[in-house]
């Protein structure tokens, strides 16, 4: 079966529109993940995982999750000379289809290797890695035009210094809006003088321990409202809890529960809800529904070891809806409030082409797997 690419900002397109609907930048990792540990080894002792994956990682998460959804998606990163660098490189670019002309590969230079352990719907990493040869900004100059940029809040290319704008900025003259996350601070110093960068930010997406940390509030909801006063688009994902966002460009405000998983693998979760939010606000979604929509994206990847090749496609967004669709009804109030809730994907799904792009395998040899059916919420007979 040939894939298909479904195109959901096919009607925005047209000959003076930007080259790229999203650009993002940082560092690429081979990440190796293993699954289903009963425990952590103990000193001197060996465990055996029931899954085991290897994929690209890091920033490559995010690229791939975007890409999966049908945005048109470009990001620089540093790759070294080596095997995992080869197979990082051919994955992102001839399997996923991100464009990586502001990519730079350096000899000499190790690429980054993350080791997941998926413990318990938890995890633990252990990480190998050097400095990348230059920065971000330097490497990649001016970006292409975008209607999107993804990018951190940092202290070391801090976003808004109109001396030495970093390539985010740069993006954000030539109209480009600007989503911003934020990592962990591993002084755990939580300045909030971080979140002054925000001023050029359009939307900020942190998790709730990251939201009350730089805020300095109690609650996620709390924590909101303050980072509603920065920034156009506030977003807090709150885990099991859901997410819940303030849009002050529509007058929006919403909250959407979480779907019931049993999570695999939690890794690169927060990326795919943002690559899902970000599809959303170009489209022109209302907030409860892209809420929505990053929320089943995420639901999905967390069900598949392998963090970036666990985003989902349309196809899987396509089956997991025909599954709901199928149960409404009688299967319980929740399986009906979960059909209400998404009652929007009635207008998009239909359109999705029946070999529209799946999940891939996260191995070091099988390509993407475009004919098999992904696993979604619940069976194919629409049992949970």
């Amino acid at each position: 079966m040939s894939l298909q690419v479904y195109d959901p900002l096919a009607d925005q397109r047209g000959p003076d529109a930007p080259e790229f609907d999203v650009f993002t930048a940082g560092t690429v990792f081979l990440d190796i993940i293993f699954t289903g540990l009963q425990s952590m080894p103990a000193a001197g002792t060996e465990v055996w995982a029931d899954g085991m994956g290897s994929c690209p990682g890091g920033i490559a998460n995010l690229a791939i999750a975007s890409s999966r959804l049908g945005l048109r998606t470009s990001m620089a990163a540093a790759f070294g000379d080596d095997d995992y660098a080869d197979f990082n490189w051919r994955i992102l670019r001839d399997q996923e289809s991100v464009d990586l002309s502001r990519s730079r590969r350096f000899q000499h230079w190790h690429s980054p290797v993350t080791v997941s352990m998926a413990v318990n719907r938890d995890r633990s990493m252990v990480t190998h890695g050097h400095p990348a040869p230059m920065t971000a900004t330097e490497m990649i100059g001016r970006p292409p035009r975008c209607r999107a940029v993804i990018a951190p809040l940092s202290v070391e290319e801090p976003l808004g210094d109109r001396n030495s704008p970093t390539w985010a900025d740069l993006a954000h003259r030539d109209g480009a809006l600007v989503f911003a996350d934020v990592g962990w601070d591993p002084s755990e110093a939580w300045s909030p003088a971080l979140l002054d960068q925000l001023s050029v930010c359009h939307a900020f997406m942190p998790n709730g321990v990251e939201a009350m940390a730089y805020t300095g509030t109690d609650t996620p909801r709390e924590a909101l409202y303050e980072l509603a006063d920065r920034v156009p688009l506030a977003v807090v994902t709150d885990g099991a809890n859901g997410a819940m966002a303030i849009d002050s460009t529509t007058g929006e405000e919403a909250y959407v529960p979480a779907l019931r998983v049993t999570a695999l693998d939690p890794t690169g979760a927060g990326d795919v809800f943002g690559a899902g939010l970000v599809l959303g606000t170009l489209s022109g979604w209302p907030l409860a529904d892209r809420l929505a929509f990053a929320g089943v994206c995420s639901a999905l990847a967390v069900q598949q070891f392998g963090g970036s090749l666990a985003a989902p496609g349309w196809g899987d967004i396509a089956d997991w809806w025909h599954g709901v669709r199928a149960a409404a009804g009688h299967s319980g109030a929740y399986m009906d409030s979960v059909a209400r809730r998404y009652a929007f994907l009635d207008r998009l799904v239909p359109t999705v082409p029946v070999g529209a792009v799946r999940r891939a395998a996260a191995t070091m040899s099988l390509q993407a797997d475009v004919g098999a059916g992904a696993v979604g919420l619940m069976g194919r007979d629409g049992t949970k």
